[in-house]
């Protein structure tokens, strides 16, 4: 215990993102939580207190704390650079405490310097939001032409990041969401979409944010000869029978699992690079179980933050 406080970091938080997973987590969808819990792993905080051996930060910087909180370093996942795999994890907000506080204290290894944009409120979103859709849209492959399945806090990131690298998005989001479909045009989608409609032309990928396993179907049906199906959710309902025709011609359907510190270094060292205007809801700390039943009814547009 003594060496483990020695490489941690006590953070004041300045603000969090409230993220899906998060309400996986509350309703119970994720088994064997460590309770009792402070939800909350999108962090934005300053460093207060150091450990001894925490000797790569100093007091008062900027940091942020991800989902992966810690890696045991010694199974074959770890030593193979494939630490998202871990075969004795800690996550933020679920196996260890979180960003739902004023306070966090965080495994020095596992947390990011942030320096650029002086809001945190609009830098919490890239820590899991913008993290896990760029491991996804790694797996998704180079191709010109994605789908995005879900447009919430992910892919109204990951988007602008596509369009930036001069790819073509077309945006599915729930049926009738009018204001979601005019949410995506304005961020630089080629089109956008309900769901259970088909996509305006073959797609080299698809990413899958959206917790709904009867996605999984409609999206092989999207992609082209070759194409890639990418599950970016911790969580999903369970995924409907279809025909083998779906899957054959070469078409890959993969999931994405948590995330690497070499993930979040690439994405975060991308993001100072390129315009990312992330769109926020802020609120009060005391409403973080109002924030999770806007992000449950579809309320949100872009990312929820909480503000200690």
């Amino acid at each position: 215990m003594l060496t483990e406080i020695a490489f941690e970091v006590l953070i004041e938080v300045e603000a969090c993102g409230v993220c899906r997973t998060d309400l996986h987590v509350v309703d119970g969808e994720l088994r064997h939580p460590s309770l009792p819990l402070v939800p909350g792993h999108e962090i934005v905080g300053r460093i207060v207190r150091l450990g001894a051996g925490a000797r790569s930060f100093e007091a008062g910087q900027r940091v942020g704390v991800p989902w992966l909180g810690h890696s045991c370093g010694r199974c074959p996942y770890c030593r193979s650079e494939r630490e998202n795999l871990c075969d004795d994890p800690a996550f933020t907000g679920y196996s260890r405490d979180g960003g739902y506080a004023s306070h966090v204290v965080a495994d020095a290894s596992f947390v990011f310097p942030l320096d650029g944009n002086p809001r945190a409120e609009t830098l919490a979103p890239l820590l899991c939001a913008g993290l896990i859709g760029w491991r996804s849209l790694k797996l998704a492959g180079d191709g010109p032409v994605v789908g995005l399945y879900g447009f919430g806090a992910a892919a109204h990131i990951l988007t602008q990041v596509c369009v930036q690298q001069g790819r073509r998005v077309h945006a599915f989001m729930r049926p009738g969401d009018g204001e979601a479909q005019a949410f995506a045009l304005s961020l630089g989608a080629a089109s956008a979409q309900g769901s259970d409609q088909p996509a305006p032309e073959p797609l080299d990928a698809a990413i899958l944010f959206a917790p709904v396993g009867a996605l999984v179907p409609q999206a092989l049906k999207a992609v082209r000869k070759g194409g890639r199906v990418v599950c970016g959710g911790i969580h999903m309902s369970d995924i409907p029978s279809f025909a083998y025709e779906l899957l054959w011609e070469e078409r890959q359907l993969v999931s994405v699992a948590n995330l690497t510190r070499a993930d979040g270094q690439e994405f975060l060292a991308l993001a100072r690079d390129l315009v990312i205007d992330t769109a926020t809801t802020p609120y009060p700390l005391e409403r973080a179980n109002d924030a999770l039943a806007d992000l449950r009814g579809g309320r949100i547009k872009g990312a929820a933050v909480l503000l200690p």
